[in-house]
């Protein structure tokens, strides 16, 4: 279903302020590339510890990513940092292949002042845990994966800590 403008701000508006949450440490909104609308919905409805932008290391999802940080200063909302998804795939002999160009990513944190939270590799393993219904992320850090999501998770939460000590805007979502 495509939606804009009035209809997806209520959405988002009855998301945030209908469901009953409970107590939260994190609210996490993902949000695909060109989303806009829905930027601007969160940023009218709640106040925002801050955004991650996720990307691989290509040029085109790398100009995405660029417009990305460029609408997240528009509307003054901090990013905390970038994450490279997708950086190297490793074949079972060994192999390691960059299919999407590791590191660029990480250059453009760097050229945009902003930390660089990590980067998760393209790996089979992660979509079929995910279709399982069993997340990489949950695997813990006896995992090569689990353990690179819980870094960047940790990075994170650092950062968006760090965010919430300068501001005075506390949100509870009832």
């Amino acid at each position: 279903m495509v939606m804009r403008g009035p209809m997806l701000h209520q959405i988002i508006k009855q998301f945030l302020q209908q469901v009953a949450w409970g107590t939260l440490d994190f609210l996490l909104v993902d949000l695909p590339p060109g989303t806009g609308d829905v930027v601007i919905s969160l940023v009218q409805t709640v106040p925002l510890t801050g955004a991650v932008v996720i990307s691989t290391g290509s040029s085109v999802a790398l100009q995405d990513a660029r417009k990305a940080l460029e609408m997240f200063h528009q509307v003054n909302v901090e990013v905390l940092g970038l994450v490279e998804n997708m950086s190297q795939m490793t074949l079972p002999d060994g192999t390691i292949i960059d299919v999407f160009g590791a590191g660029a990513t990480q250059q453009t944190a760097k050229q945009y002042n902003l930390p660089f939270l990590g980067s998760i590799d393209l790996d089979p393993q992660v979509r079929e845990g995910g279709d399982r219904g069993l997340p990489s992320a949950l695997a813990g850090e006896g995992s090569a994966r689990g353990k690179e999501f819980l870094a960047i998770a940790q990075r994170v939460a650092a950062a968006a800590a760090e965010v919430a000590s300068h501001t005075e805007d506390v949100l509870e979502i009832t």
